[in-house]
């Protein structure tokens, strides 16, 4: 069974972005390093760096809690970070 992740990454800018992916390893290399692959926010915010993931098992549940952690306030997502 392949687990789904939700990860946020922070950007060179001090900025949280959050994401869903099958492959940790390669979704941080594409936002580092790949310009077609990597989103268009942190291609203009690199490099980033992975602090937090999380795993589900269905990319439907992936999808369902990155909505969730995008409603979060900075703060709530700077809490989520540590713990």
């Amino acid at each position: 069974m392949n687990s789904w992740f939700i990860y946020i990454v922070r950007c060179v800018d001090d900025s949280l972005y959050t994401g869903i992916t099958n492959d940790i390893v390669r979704r941080i290399n594409e936002h580092n390093n790949d310009n077609r692959a990597a989103s268009a926010y942190t291609r203009a915010r690199r490099p980033v760096e992975l602090v937090y993931q999380e795993s589900c098992q269905t990319r439907s549940q992936a999808s369902k809690r990155e909505y969730q952690i995008k409603q979060l306030s900075r703060k709530e997502k700077e809490s989520l970070l540590n713990t």
